[in-house]
Order: C-alpha cells, then sequence, then structure tokens
C-alpha cells in the first residue's frame, strides 16, 4: 500500500499539494475532502482538479521560458 500511495504522490499533478501550500493545511485532509467531495457530487470535483492541474502545468511552462535568456536565441 506504501508503494501505492508513493507513486501517487510522485506521479500526480500536485494540485493538493499546491493548495496545502498556500492555505497551509495539511495535504492530506486535502485529499481526503476532495475524495469526500468527488463521491457526494459524483465526479464534478474531477473537472476541477484537471483544469488546476492544466493550469499549473501552462504557469511552470511560462516561467520557465522567461529565465532562460537563450531560448529565444
Amino acid at each position: 500500500m506504501n508503494r501505492f500511495k508513493d507513486f501517487v504522490e510522485w506521479n500526480a499533478f500536485g494540485v493538493c499539494s499546491a493548495i496545502g501550500d498556500r492555505i497551509g493545511i495539511a495535504t492530506s485532509r486535502i485529499r481526503t475532502w476532495f475524495i469526500y467531495i468527488s463521491f457526494l457530487t459524483m465526479g464534478s470535483p474531477i473537472i476541477i482538479y484537471m483544469v488546476l492541474a492544466f493550469w499549473m502545468n501552462i504557469k511552470k511552462y511560462i516561467l520557465s521560458a522567461r529565465r532562460n535568456p537563450l531560448k529565444y536565441l
């Protein structure tokens, strides 16, 4: 079970951990509430999760392009 948990934490998008870092709440508590809300609303928060993951990846690519001055040569 721990190997599965480690795999999910390393390969997930990191949305819950980013929210936890920003708000100051434990990541496990955010994941637990996300699972509860997903079951109660029949999966609609998964769409929000995917949008946030997409936004975080786009933000990472934009910031890395600004830091690399040789990219535009």
